[in-house]
């Protein structure tokens, strides 16, 4: 049986811990001490079982007791930011005050929603009905003075009603059957206009495609959910449906690749996948074999580790989100993409962390490295090195705090250069230098894990910084991580894929929804429109893209 998990983590120090052992060698036992031991005994419990699981490392294992701790500087710092002095950076102003709003206008913006309570402008997909006044018509006598004339007021008054369904609903059509009892011919009703031969219609495959790959949902899930609600879809059956339409998505995803290669910035990154047809004892035997034969000298065996990879790119003003699952690397994965950019074209800004198998090793980019990730490295180890690592985080605060005002005032990205080289020069040219003078005058042990977070500030400072040099580079990569998010949560609750056609699936219904998301479009009518117009789709997918589809059907109204 499993220990579950203490409700509170009780602090003790060294003097408690005597005391109550004192009481308990006397007998003397007080009523709070009870709820002590037993917090104690469940926390060993609990850490015992943990300790006994393989996987669990001392970060996890802290991250578990006392939850993930948020990595916001004054969360980390615990106090409110202080003004610069001479032996350590400003921190950042709260951007209203930069542009002189009012006190009352500052915590209007600060506040957040939260409050559950959505107007009607938050319902763009539901249904609306006009409903007219059941006496008055505009221009008819006001019943109530007899005096004055009605008129339509612009905004109408509103009722929302939401009700709950099945996300799968089915109906069934009963044809009346007549059979001559003479000749013994049959003759069945027409289906109603507008049934189709289908049993299932294009938006079955939208929604479960959604379910799955844009929400984590997994086909066992589904099931188990549309039995209870007594419109039953198996999973396999749900699986052959999302695999008929990938074929009609497909050139809508071949057409965003070859957008993203033409990308100003590119982001990618790794995240772990599981491929059982890649995992196997016949995947496993190969490898076995491959290795032999580089042993006598022959070609060097294939990669076994699998990984799915988030390429995200920024195209005219657009953001494109592809996946792709397999034994290739980032890396490789981007290396396939740029493959299909225009050859008159500059290379691009690449933006990823400092791992050499994030690198398209055969395409020139401008590698930039993510800040954010330098930055965690002190946040790791604030604990034991307060003072220094409270320089760094406030001088990376600095960054962060102009490049967001900088989006607030919607800056180019030339003007955001020359802003950053006024405002964010300065701090991290004396982050430079305070990171030099700490191994000159070995005021750091270079192998502690203050130093390790130094050096690789020290050794990827050019990459790290490049925002300050070109137009558009980024700060860090974690676009591309919160799109990786869609990949780990398909892991965390469908565990792997099956085959690699599965993965590539998943990949396909991911980077269509994600994009969809990163454009503000309505990924399941677009999904459900690339099935119902899959022709034009194939002809001409330049038009069929997340953010321009809907132009399709406008240019259609017009014409008609």
């Amino acid at each position: 049986m499993s220990a579950a998990k203490p409700k509170e983590v009780i602090e003790i120090d060294a003097s408690q811990l005597v005391a109550l052992r004192r009481r308990v060698e006397a007998g003397t036992l007080e009523p709070e001490d009870f709820a002590t031991i037993d917090a104690v005994l469940e926390s060993y419990a609990y850490v015992t079982q943990l300790i006994d699981q393989k996987s669990t490392t001392l970060d996890r294992l802290r991250k578990l007791l006392f939850g993930a701790s948020s990595e916001k500087t004054a969360d980390v710092l615990g106090r409110a930011p202080q003004v610069a002095t001479d032996n350590q950076p400003a921190a950042a102003e709260p951007a209203q005050e930069v542009s002189g709003e009012s006190a009352t206008q500052v915590e209007s913006k600060q506040r957040r929603p939260g409050h559950g309570r959505n107007g009607a402008a938050d319902y763009p997909g539901a249904v609306r009905i006009a409903v007219p006044h059941e006496s008055l018509q505009p221009g008819d006598a006001c019943p109530a003075c007899q005096r004055g004339t009605a008129y339509e007021v612009a905004t109408p008054g509103v009722l929302i009603r939401m009700i709950g369904q099945p996300p799968l609903q089915a109906t069934i059509y009963e044809l009346q059957k007549l059979r001559c009892h003479l000749c013994g011919q049959v003759f069945t009703a027409q289906s109603p206009a507008g049934v189709g031969p289908e049993k299932y219609d294009a938006t079955v495959a939208s929604m479960i495609g959604l379910l799955k790959y844009g929400n984590g949902l997994p086909f066992n899930r589904v099931e188990g959910l549309q039995e209870n609600l007594e419109v039953p879809l198996p999973a396999s059956t749900q699986w052959e449906i999302v695999a008929e339409a990938a074929a009609k998505y497909r050139p809508a995803q071949e057409e965003l690749i070859r957008q993203a290669a033409q990308g100003e910035v590119v982001y990618n990154d790794d995240t772990t996948v599981k491929i059982l047809e890649r995992m196997g004892a016949r995947a496993q035997q190969q490898a076995f074999h491959e290795a032999e034969r580089e042993a006598k000298g022959g070609p060097r065996p294939a990669r076994t580790g699998l990984f799915t990879s988030g390429v995200v790119a920024t195209h005219a003003g657009r953001r494109i989100t592809l996946f792709f699952s397999g034994n290739q690397h980032a890396g490789e994965n981007l290396l396939d993409v740029l493959r299909r950019r225009a050859g008159d074209l500059p290379p691009p800004i690449q933006m990823c962390d400092a791992l050499s198998r994030n690198r398209p090793v055969e395409f020139q980019t401008i590698v930039a490295n993510c800040l954010a990730h330098a930055r965690r490295q002190f946040v790791d180890v604030i604990e034991r090195f307060p003072d220094d690592c409270r320089y760094v985080l406030q001088a990376i605060e600095v960054i962060y705090h102009n490049d967001a005002l900088a989006r607030e005032r919607k800056l180019t990205a030339q003007e955001r250069l020359q802003f950053h080289q006024a405002e964010s020069g300065p701090t991290m040219e004396c982050l430079r230098e305070w990171l030099k003078r700490q191994f000159e005058e070995r005021l750091v042990e270079p192998h502690s894990a203050l130093g390790a977070a130094i050096q690789y500030l020290r050794k990827h400072w050019e990459k790290l910084t490049l925002f300050l040099r070109v137009p558009g580079a980024s700060l860090d990569n974690n676009i591309c991580e919160r799109a990786l998010k869609k990949a780990i949560l398909h892991r965390k609750n469908a565990l792997f894929y099956k085959t690699q056609n599965g993965a590539d699936v998943g990949d396909l219904h991911m980077s269509l929804i994600h994009t969809c998301e990163l454009c503000g479009a309505n990924p399941f009518d677009y999904l459900t429109q690339l099935q119902r117009h899959a022709e034009e789709v194939a002809t001409t997918p330049d038009r069929w893209l997340p953010w321009n589809y809907r132009n399709n059907f406008t240019a259609a109204s017009d014409a008609a």
